[in-house]
């Protein structure tokens, strides 16, 4: 481990995520920059990134946040202080009229949902319907939207070829972590299908998966397609990021328990979990790249397997070689777990969560919140 790295982590908590609040800053930044070049509104979606102490600073650059459940319409009224776009696969009736005082904007996940709720609905918030242009370039299945018998959005044949009094928008999201041109080819499956409703609509939803904080990706392609879809139906447009608001912003700080020789491989537990902490990293699944680490095996090198506190068997990641030998209690930084981690964590196996805190601008941590043993209890009855 680098020696200044060490220093640096070794007095904060582990594990922990922290957060840059200054590369939090840029990435806002450089989106804020996107949707006034482009003339559409940008917002956050909090299924990627729901931290809430950051809100502050993400609502100096972003208007809004959209919400998929009850839960997180409410912290979006309690913490950006405006109301949701609201999207949910399936509303609850006892919910139903709670969720609508609470958002400015509805989308409903099919043509049914629309009926069945629809007079509880116009008047009080604007409407959309999510549909489903049959088209994605996700490559695994668990995230793609547009998978046969996907629940996801309704195709064409089941919506009329009149936009009904009240419906006012069209919601897509078939994208994950893409660039421009695959928005570009989505936009011409979802035009040649939907087009005569786009004419109809007020507003349109391109949803998330745009990933323009990601290096290279080129946003006057973006902020070009943009602004053309804007002109051509005469709508507003909205996109609502997740992954990208949050990209390379932070880090999840861990340390070495153990280590043992497992069968001629050398394995260092660690005080965090790939299974509870990093679920995305075996459900895309990805290899997290760690500070001062080779990503692969270096021949010649110390290289170990890494494995979580949980007693489940896959709660591993490998393998990974390092410029000196791992020791107990070293530090093991892992790069990017900002976004689609801490939404996402489990007290599986009554393992703790990790602490959250931020690096400020001012180059000090500051430790927000700590987890126990109520955490793994109030969960439970």
């Amino acid at each position: 481990m680098n020696t200044i790295l060490h220093q640096r982590f070794n007095t904060i908590p582990s594990p922990c995520f922290i957060l840059e609040e200054a590369k939090l800053r840029r990435n806002l930044q450089l989106i804020d920059s996107v949707q006034k070049a482009a003339g559409v509104t940008i917002i956050l979606a909090l299924k990627g990134f729901s931290m809430y102490s950051a809100f502050p600073l993400v609502r100096e650059y972003l208007s809004g946040a959209t919400a998929s459940s009850l839960n997180e319409i409410k912290l979006v009224n309690d913490y950006m202080g405006v109301q949701a776009h609201t999207y949910i696969p399936a509303y609850r009736d006892d919910e139903f009229d709670e969720v609508v005082e609470r958002s400015s904007h509805l989308t409903f996940n099919s043509w049914n949902q629309w009926e069945r709720f629809k007079d509880r609905a116009i008047g009080r918030v604007s409407c959309g319907i999510r549909v489903n242009p049959q088209y994605s370039e996700v490559a695994t299945d668990m995230y793609n939207p547009c998978v046969p018998g996907s629940r996801l959005g309704a195709t064409r044949d089941q919506l009329p070829d009149q936009l009904p009094e009240g419906l006012e928008g069209i919601h897509f999201h078939t994208l994950c972590e893409n660039d421009s041109f695959t928005l570009e080819r989505t936009l011409d499956a979802l035009e040649s299908r939907f087009g005569d409703l786009l004419h109809q609509a007020k507003w349109v939803n391109f949803g998330g998966g745009h990933l323009m904080t990601r290096e290279g990706y080129d946003t006057n392609h973006l902020i070009g397609l943009l602004t053309a879809f804007r002109q051509k139906y005469n709508v507003d447009v909205l996109l609502e990021p997740g992954s990208a608001i949050a990209w390379q912003t932070g880090v999840l700080v861990s340390t070495v328990l153990d280590i043992i020789d497992s069968q001629g491989i050398q394995v260092a537990i660690l005080d965090t979990s790939f299974a509870a902490h990093m679920p995305d990293t075996l459900e895309m699944p990805y290899k997290p790249r760690i500070i001062d680490s080779y990503h692969e095996p270096v021949a010649g090198k110390p290289t170990y397997r890494l494995g979580g506190m949980t007693c489940l068997a896959g709660d591993f990641m490998g393998d990974y070689s390092f410029d000196k030998p791992l020791e107990i209690g070293d530090n093991l930084v892992f790069d990017d777990m900002i976004h689609y981690t801490m939404v996402k964590t489990t007290t599986f196996n009554g393992v703790g969560l990790p602490s959250i805190g931020i690096w400020k601008e001012n180059d000090q941590f500051q430790l927000v919140r700590s987890y126990g043993y109520d955490s793994f209890k109030d969960r439970l009855s």
